[in-house]
């Protein structure tokens, strides 16, 4: 179990830097396409990870909370949400990555 933990971390990492910082993402040699959405144009990349898809989106620096301000202070801030609960499971400061509802 920690081991796939570990390694869906390290995926999540690497989806977070190649969003915030290439044209698009790669996973296991497959190219994914960025997308820009909502007024702010915020990027976001769809992928999968252990047979569940979820959703990177950049922090939108507007919104009032702390990630909010974290990205108003030029930190890379990336979200995962899984498509299929709607839920935010994890966010990336910088490449770091903590899990909601862990630790």
């Amino acid at each position: 179990m920690g081991e796939a933990r570990n390694s869906e971390e390290r995926v999540l990492q690497s989806v977070a830097m190649q969003l915030m910082n290439e044209p698009q993402v790669t996973i296991d040699d497959k190219k994914l396409r960025i997308k820009r959405v909502g007024s702010g144009r915020l990027r976001m990349v769809q992928f999968m990870v252990n047979g569940r898809q979820f959703e990177a989106i950049e922090q939108n620096r507007d919104k009032p909370s702390r990630w909010g301000q974290l990205a108003r202070e030029k930190h890379q801030v990336v979200q995962f949400r899984d498509v299929e609960t709607h839920k935010y499971v994890a966010v990336a400061v910088d490449g770091d990555i903590t899990e909601y509802g862990r630790g």
